[in-house]
């Protein structure tokens, strides 16, 4: 399954990768935290699905983010520079299921509409 969100600020590349880091990551969702200190590319975080090692890839536009241990494969990307919205950051999440129960669904929705508001915040700024 694949959901989108568009945060209507104008930002780059650079810009997201140097905010957007495990030291940010409560400013980043109010449903992410950290569980003990970061490495460079992966950090030990709790969640509302629980706790999982959160990795963070440099990808072309931005970062990748991705729950490793989730048995829905959860992951999304924050990018900018790029259709569908060349001119904001856009949210790119995905599961690796067709379906899922609706809890679960309105869990991601949550999840976005959080990250989105969060994003506005730290890139208004």
């Amino acid at each position: 399954m694949e959901f989108y969100r568009i945060v209507d600020v104008c930002t780059n590349e650079k810009r997201i990768r140097d905010v957007l880091t495990f030291e940010n990551l409560e400013k980043m969702s109010r449903h992410l935290f950290e569980i003990d200190t970061p490495g460079k590319r992966e950090a030990s975080i709790g969640s509302i699905w629980g706790e999982f090692t959160l990795s963070r890839d440099n990808i072309n536009g931005g970062l990748r983010f991705a729950l490793v241990e989730c048995p829905n494969a959860l992951a999304w990307t924050v990018t900018t520079g790029f259709p569908p919205e060349r001119e904001s950051i856009v949210i790119h999440l995905t599961i690796n299921r067709k379906q899922k129960q609706q809890q679960f669904i309105d869990e991601i929705e949550d999840f976005l509409v959080d990250h989105s508001q969060c994003l506005e915040n730290i890139f208004c700024k």
